[in-house]
């Protein structure tokens, strides 16, 4: 038999892809990197993001902080005062487990325990209008902490967000807007309008730019920061709120509005009680709300969702008793809001304003009175003006022009 040739099986081998092809979309996606890390950094540098946004959180949370210092006015010893059920020594104790401190154990005398609220009201009340706000905004981050750490079972879980705020905004320029440093500054610059700059030196200049773009950087990251913290305090309660059945099953808010600790007014929590399909409703949309929160703030959905949150937190405050905590989330949602819409609201406000003030009334013409004469030069004889229509209301100036023609 002769030899037989065995057929060779086709090759299955891919083809090589050509190295051109490979360099060209290593160099797409290196490019494509390069114009996101540029884009970030073009974002934290080039100017300060919610300057607005970051003045009404100091607004907010001073005068909210403010409003609580003195609504506890008359229970301040009971709470942080030496005469507290949860006394300096055991405050210490816990401050050696958790690392935190406070200003108010540094000593045991009422006096000094007086001087520091004094303070704290005054540092809360200053911090709110803008007055040397990053010294104040170290005060009153410092005034939180050593106020929540000092009975931190006394309060309710509102001065956490507070807390977190207060450090938060430490980082930002929160007293470039509406505050009182932004009008001393502009009273400062309007009389230099015209004025020519002074001249500095390169090594000054330099410096100037790096301190300029390192705040700039600070507050950036700040605003991002808070944000952040807002998303993930929604995420997070949304997503623990679905693992229980109580939520799931559309009973939650039954449960919560039938604790007699949360009762602030019985009979307005029982009526609402009486309805239980708004009730689940109202549970539902809470937790869909909550956990669908981070992914709706790219687009003019959130501008609904923050309106629907702020209706769930002011039914919080007037059902459950919960003002400081409502209040807290709902100056943290102001975030969100662009730069545009707190810009126009001075613009809104003034319109209001001419649209509410009530013009001087008219007094009506008598029958006949259309015609008055000329006043001023007499009419010469012959002449072709005559008396000319005039209304009792013209100016001095429309008479003059009359006159003249």
């Amino acid at each position: 038999m002769g030899s037989e040739q065995n057929p060779q099986p086709p090759s299955t081998a891919t083809p090589h892809r050509p190295a051109t092809q490979e360099t060209s979309i290593a160099g797409t996606a290196h490019r494509w990197l390069l114009d996101q890390l540029g884009a970030l950094w073009a974002l934290l540098t080039d100017r300060p993001i919610s300057p607005y946004a970051a003045s009404v959180l100091r607004i907010g949370y001073g005068l909210l902080y403010l409003v609580f210092l003195l609504r506890e006015f008359p229970h301040r010893d009971e709470i942080w005062g030496p005469g507290s059920p949860w006394t300096p020594a055991l405050a210490q104790q816990l401050f050696d487990q958790t690392g935190w401190n406070s200003i108010l154990i540094l000593s045991d005398s009422r006096a000094y325990f007086e001087l520091c609220y004094v303070m704290a009201i005054v540092t809360s009340a200053l911090f709110m209008l803008g007055w040397r706000t990053r010294a104040m905004s170290v005060l009153f981050a410092v005034v939180v902490t050593s106020f929540h750490a000092r009975s931190i079972f006394m309060t309710d879980g509102g001065d956490n967000l507070i807390l977190l705020m207060a450090l938060y905004l430490v980082l930002t320029a929160c007293g470039r807007r509406w505050s009182l440093d932004a009008r001393r500054t502009r009273l400062k610059t309007a009389p230099a309008g015209d004025a020519p700059e002074p001249v500095r030196s390169l090594s000054a200049q330099q410096l100037q730019d790096a301190r300029a773009t390192l705040t700039t950087v600070v507050h950036n990251c700040g605003i991002l920061v808070i944000a952040a913290q807002v998303c993930f305090l929604y995420g997070s309660a949304g997503l623990y709120k679905i693992q229980g059945p109580t939520w799931g099953g559309g009973t939650a808010l039954h449960y919560a509005l039938n604790l007699e600790l949360f009762q602030p007014w019985p009979a307005l929590s029982h009526l609402v009680d009486e309805y239980p399909m708004v009730i689940a409703i109202a549970s539902y949309v809470t937790v869909l709300l909550q956990v669908a929160f981070p992914f709706v703030l790219f687009g003019r959905l959130k501008y609904a969702v923050l309106a629907v949150l702020l209706g769930m937190h002011v039914g919080i405050a007037v059902l459950l008793g919960l003002p400081l905590f409502s209040g807290a989330m709902i100056v943290a949602d102001a975030v969100f809001l662009p730069d545009r819409f707190y810009a126009s609201l001075p613009r809104l406000w003034r319109r209001v304003a001419q649209r509410t003030v009530v013009s001087p009334s008219v007094p009506a013409r008598p029958a006949g009175s259309g015609c008055v004469p000329p006043q001023g030069r007499p009419v010469a004889p012959g002449s072709m003006h005559g008396a000319v229509p005039a209304r009792k209301d013209a100016t001095p100036a429309t008479r003059l022009v009359s006159e003249q023609s």
